[in-house]
């Protein structure tokens, strides 16, 4: 069984502020709230927040670390954001930035117009195939990197695509010669 929420969370240079169930937090990048349920109680223990459960249950337990979690993010992000890399690989596959969004190409017969979101940011570098995505929400990155590696998922014969950093392909062998 889990037990991230008993683990305290480092506040860093975010100011947090507990109002009953309510954690309003202000950092650097962001500020917002988070509501706790009522099964939990949000305290100060020196310069960290630790979140406590009123009564012991399993169904109480799985709160108490989602919502750990999900705090844990929302103040990270608002202190010092979130970075993901993507790479592309492939014989004329690249991304440019246009407008507010990206434009792909990635092997098919038109180009692949991609809307960023306005709290994510981009870096491209000259290349084309290396893409530093950033952003202080931890979840909407996740979700927008995973979109673009959906545009031209890795293919295992040939070992072109678009992946994460720190994915792994297993690479498959092709047809054996006679």
């Amino acid at each position: 069984m889990s037990k991230i929420g008993r683990k305290p969370i480092e506040l860093g240079a975010v100011k947090v502020q507990i109002d009953g169930q309510m954690v309003h937090f202000k950092g650097k990048n962001a500020e917002g709230d988070h509501l706790v349920p009522d099964v939990i109680k949000p305290e100060f223990e020196g310069d960290c927040l630790v979140l406590k459960q009123a009564l012991k249950t399993s169904d109480t337990n799985r709160l108490w670390g989602l919502h750990r979690a999900l705090l844990s993010n929302k103040i990270v992000g608002a202190g010092e954001g979130f970075k993901k890399q993507v790479k592309i690989v492939g014989l004329g596959f690249k991304a440019i930035k246009k407008g507010p969004g990206l434009e792909f190409s990635l092997g098919y017969s038109h180009k692949i117009d991609f809307p960023l979101p306005k709290d994510v940011t981009v870096e491209i570098d000259k290349t084309g195939q290396g893409l530093a995505f950033w952003s202080n929400n931890k979840e909407l990155l996740g979700l927008v990197c995973s979109k673009i590696v959906a545009l031209r998922p890795p293919e295992p014969y040939k070992g072109t695509g678009v992946f994460r950093e720190g994915d792994v392909i297993i690479r498959k062998a092709g047809k054996a010669k006679a």
